[in-house]
């Protein structure tokens, strides 16, 4: 079921979100939720906060090829363990922040544990697109945007324009 994509700016996604403790088939079903909303959107990445669920779970997915096979990752309590010196810098956009995008620097390559949607404990090496969509979707749950990386003047300039789309989305 696809679920709504809260906006930029909503308090809920500023919250730190509790950890995962038992993956119940409620939880399974809300991945699935998350995967379905994501792919829609379209996007490659979606954190629970972004539909108003405050839990430690985001889904991803950044292959982009045309004719590649899908590669959802569904990742419930998820977290870098190790990120290298070495940087990049990508343009990232977000759901919940629609057609504002702004350059942000990460690690280049990022160690990451989760627990699978079998309760099992996974960890994998991410580099390039796939970490930086990693490590924005884990900022989600701690209540960090990619705006909060900007200056302030640009960060309020796009705030801003999320605050008049909300005005105008409640009126149509």
């Amino acid at each position: 079921m696809k679920r709504a994509i809260l906006i930029h700016p909503d308090p809920r996604l500023k919250k730190v979100c509790a950890p995962v403790a038992d993956i119940s088939d409620e939880l399974r079903a809300l991945a699935d939720d998350m995967l379905e909303t994501m792919y829609d959107a379209p996007g490659i990445g979606l954190a629970a906060p972004q539909i108003g669920v405050l839990d430690r779970l985001i889904v991803l997915d950044c292959v982009k090829e045309e004719g590649a096979a899908a590669r959802p990752l569904v990742m419930f309590n998820p977290r870098v363990v190790a990120a290298s010196d070495e940087t990049n810098v990508y343009e990232e956009g977000c759901l919940s922040i629609p057609e504002q995008y702004a350059e942000v620097t990460r690690p280049k390559v990022v160690d990451v544990e989760w627990i699978d949607r079998d309760g099992k404990l996974q960890s994998e090496t991410f580099d390039g697109l796939w970490a930086t969509c990693v490590q924005h979707e884990i900022d989600h749950l701690d209540g960090k945007l990619f705006i909060d990386y900007l200056k302030p003047l640009k960060r309020q300039m796009i705030t801003r324009k999320m605050q008049k789309l909300k005005r105008e989305r409640a009126r149509a």
